[in-house]
């Protein structure tokens, strides 16, 4: 939920909030609207931005077919921008009180004060206007450690009733942000999000299924919990597949665990720096004509804020049209020394990145896993990725292994489970070699990223060594 409201405030209401504030603790009842007033009006420098942060975090852990944790932590961060004769610094403060302020602000004004005059620094943004998105659920917000166990429990019989053994988490938040700053930009943002993560374990196999939502509602842990079950006593008595390349089937955990590590590559900084894949290449065709992808933080599948972190607001970016990478992501310095227009991509000032897409689209199609798996002779069905790692930044190859259920595919069925691999694998070899595409839905993988991406069936996926597990 965004708001555009004038941040002008009766002095009487700064004064109750410095009464409430002055105890010190965190507290949903604070308006963080005036707590930033109150904070700007301490600042000396030529311009201030603030920041404040507002969570509520909730997990509960299960393993060995039983609950053994529940934590919850209530936090508030408060950060603060000051910019002196062309020169940028941050501060920050978890309390409220008026001398903690005043110190914070001081502290990110002493900062600027030493830093090197920065040429990219740019002035602030004065008011802007913010597209409306929902994200805000009362269900997860009003979730229970009772509620969240209620569900649990449920998951550990089925386990039990199976011969398996559960583990996961099942977590909830919600968070309130405001971005203001002294040239009049006031942006607010409340959002909630819950977690479930399970994995089902047998002797020598394993299955597992993650789901994210704003809404609680929308995640269904016993049904997450069947099909990790099955995926379990699928890959019973793995059997072992010589290395080499194979028709790979990749769930769209997979697919996101694989592709996510293209999110700077999109990036006009890294083009700037020329670390992207995409340099020299931009506007070649790299990919299949059916792949498609946007950066979208309005799609209704996706999470976020509507600006970035200065204020501007988000932009919707085609960045590959039918297997040609097309544009970048600009924040407002990228923008400038590329004379191009900013996206709502960059990141708080100062930092070393610049600006990434945070909210991947991927264009789907309309073949299912039971399709694709009945379409192949002989192929590899692969559940999820993990333990990733960058082996070549401009071919973009990446190695790592299967995990949690990987599957041999023959003669258009799946005849058993496998022992996992290692595979080293290039992602633009990937996205050039994509024979059929599911529909594109929510995906959450090993890292704690999202993005909207189908599952993919891809020809000569290189599996490069069966791992020792």
């Amino acid at each position: 939920m965004i708001s555009t409201r004038s941040f002008v405030r009766k002095p009487s209401a700064r004064k109750k909030l410095l009464r409430k504030s002055a105890r010190g603790a965190p507290d949903s009842r604070l308006d963080l609207q005036l707590l930033g007033e109150q904070i700007l009006e301490f600042s000396e420098a030529d311009d201030t931005e603030v920041e404040i942060y507002l969570a509520s975090d909730a997990l509960t852990r299960f393993a060995n077919n039983t609950i053994h944790q529940n934590v919850a932590e209530r936090s508030l961060s408060i950060s603060v921008r000051a910019l002196v004769d062309g020169r940028t610094a941050r501060a920050s403060s978890n309390k409220t009180d008026p001398e903690s302020l005043r110190k914070a602000v001081a502290s990110a004004v002493q900062l600027a004060r030493h830093q090197p005059r920065n040429p990219d620094v740019l002035p602030m943004l004065g008011p802007q206007h913010y597209r409306k998105v929902s994200r805000f659920s009362s269900a997860t917000a009003a979730a229970t450690p009772q509620s969240r166990a209620r569900e649990v429990v449920k998951v550990c019989r089925l386990a039990e009733k199976s011969k398996q053994t559960a583990a996961g988490i099942f977590s909830t938040a919600s968070t309130e942000s405001v971005l203001l700053n002294s040239k009049g930009l006031f942006a607010r943002y409340r959002q909630t999000r819950a977690e479930f993560s399970v994995t089902m374990i047998e002797q020598a196999s394993s299955g597992w299924a993650k789901a994210t939502s704003s809404d609680i509602q929308e995640i269904h842990p016993e049904a997450l919990a069947e099909s990790a079950s099955r995926k379990a006593a699928a890959s019973r008595d793995p059997h072992e597949l010589p290395p080499g390349r194979y028709t790979a089937i990749l769930e769209p955990a997979a697919v996101l665990d694989l592709v996510g590590f293209l999110f700077y590559d999109f990036a006009a900084t890294a083009m700037l720096d020329k670390r992207s894949c995409f340099t020299g290449r931009l506007g070649k065709k790299l990919f299949g004509d059916n792949i498609t992808l946007w950066d979208d933080v309005y799609h209704p599948l996706q999470l976020g804020q509507p600006y970035d972190g200065e204020g501007f607001p988000r932009q919707r970016v085609l960045l590959v049209d039918r297997g040609v990478p097309k544009n970048l992501v600009y924040s407002r310095s990228a923008a400038r020394k590329t004379k191009s227009k900013p996206t709502g991509h960059g990141f708080a000032l100062p930092n070393e990145l610049g600006e990434a897409p945070m909210n991947l689209v991927w264009s789907g199609g309309d073949k299912s896993v039971d399709e694709m798996v009945a379409s192949t002779e002989r192929g590899v069905l692969v559940t999820r990725l993990w333990y990733i790692r960058e082996v070549d930044p401009y071919a973009k190859i990446l190695t790592g292994m299967t995990r949690d259920g990987t599957f041999l595919v023959e003669n258009g069925r799946i005849t058993g489970g496998l022992r996992n691999f290692r595979f080293n694998q290039s992602i633009i070899e990937t996205l050039a070699n994509v024979e059929m595409l599911g529909p594109a839905v929510r995906s959450s993988g090993e890292e704690s990223f999202d993005m909207v991406a189908p599952a993919m069936k891809v020809r000569d996926f290189h599996f490069s060594e069966v791992t020792k597990f």
